[in-house]
């Protein structure tokens, strides 16, 4: 009987005598089990205790602890990652989100000019300095844009030149639908062309440098317009190259050179700067060569579907490439480019075959070099003529004076 009692209160907890029934607040005489406290207290059984039950004499193991505590207990949430965190992580990653933003916004501060009015995105599409007809924009040196001997090609330097001067039209505000042309003269179906380009390089940037490209416009004439660069480098301050070129208008659509209309001429006055042009003007002739003059001739150039430009012509820097097609390459490997001179006389198509042809003078100064070139059709229409100055690899042209006002 005892025995039968015990296994029973293992799995039907009794009440205490001195604490209320789980179903009431009867007495502790509604349990059917009743057993006398000793008073003795060598042994005590609690009526709410689990004893080991048994199967066969084996004892069986069971978690100790009643049936009532494990519903009374509350289940603890299941550990996770989340709730092992401390309190403070929250705040930890708020300060780090802070300044990690914090540090961004300082490295780019940083690459940016100090001058307040130039506090724009460094590689952006430029701006207009603040007497409103000077236009700057930079640019970084890539990995493609540079040659053999670690430098910057003269096809990159006409790159960036004529870059900023289709960039400074669309600040002005004065781009139209076409391209590089204002309002009015997309209305009357005319374009700028090139007439004369000179450049002067006194240094070229290498790889991961950076170059600000200063341009202006100014009056060439009734019908024309002069734009000039200077190229600096960020750091230094140094000049890098300058160049001048002369711009003029032709019809889109019969192809033939235009006046300036007036209301074309009222729409781009006010941006023209009075200042002398960068370069002085090298009124020497360019001698036209021919098969017999020539040193160097290159046959069978045409041009791509990628050197045509929106105004369906070829792009004037692609000329560049193909004059020094026929410049040797003893000259290419021993000296660098410092100036060149060109004269554009007819546009090229995409279906045009050229030849290119140098003849290379031999001054006293056998350090510096100079080459007359023509680009022509095969069937004789001239493109350019041209003149390049060579020095020496490592070595640069003589500074010259620019007014301040450009420079600021």
């Amino acid at each position: 009987m005892v025995l039968t009692t015990t296994v029973a209160s293992a799995f039907f907890p009794v009440p205490s005598p001195d604490k209320p029934g789980k179903f009431g607040n009867g007495p502790a005489s509604f349990s059917p089990l009743k057993i006398k406290t000793p008073t003795n207290d060598v042994l005590q059984v609690k009526a709410n205790a689990h004893a080991p039950p048994k199967i066969n004499g084996t004892s069986v193991g069971l978690k100790s602890g009643s049936l009532k505590n494990q519903e009374d207990t509350p289940t603890p949430p299941p550990r996770t990652f989340i709730n092992q965190l401390p309190d403070w992580s929250m705040l930890l990653a708020a300060i780090t989100t802070a300044f990690l933003a914090a540090e961004k916004q300082w490295m780019m501060l940083d690459w940016k000019p100090k001058r307040p009015d130039m506090l724009v995105h460094p590689f952006g599409l430029g701006r207009i300095a603040p007497d409103g007809l000077i236009f700057c924009q930079n640019f970084s040196i890539r990995s493609y844009e540079i040659g053999a001997d670690g430098t910057s090609s003269i096809e990159t330097l006409m790159n960036h030149l004529q870059e900023t001067a289709l960039n400074h039209v669309k600040k002005a505000g004065l781009l139209g639908d076409g391209f590089g042309c204002t309002p009015e003269m997309y209305k009357k179906n005319l374009i700028w062309v090139v007439t004369k380009m000179q450049v002067v390089v006194n240094h070229y940037p290498a790889w991961n440098d950076t170059v600000q490209v200063n341009t202006w416009v100014s009056r060439s004439g009734k019908n024309g317009m002069h734009r000039d660069w200077l190229v600096s480098d960020c750091k230094t301050g140094e000049i890098l190259s300058r160049a001048s070129s002369v711009w003029v208008m032709m019809n889109k659509k019969t192809r033939r050179l235009s006046k300036m209309p007036e209301e074309v001429r009222h729409e781009i006055e006010p941006y023209f700067l009075d200042s002398a042009p960068v370069v002085e003007d090298d009124d020497r002739k360019l001698p036209k060569l021919d098969e017999e003059t020539a040193d160097f001739i290159c046959k069978g150039l045409t041009p791509r579907w990628n050197d045509l430009d929106v105004n369906q012509h070829v792009n004037n820097v692609k000329y560049i490439g193909w004059i020094l097609e026929s410049v040797p390459s003893t000259l290419l490997e021993t000296h660098q480019l410092s100036a060149l001179t060109l004269e554009y006389r007819r546009e090229c198509g995409s279906d045009s075959v050229l030849q290119s042809l140098t003849a290379v003078d031999h001054p006293e100064n056998e350090t510096r070099s100079q080459c007359q070139h023509l680009l022509q059709l095969e069937k004789g229409g001239e493109i350019l003529r041209g003149r390049t100055e060579w020095r020496p690899k490592n070595t640069s042209n003589d500074k010259v004076a620019i007014p301040t006002e450009i420079l600021e």
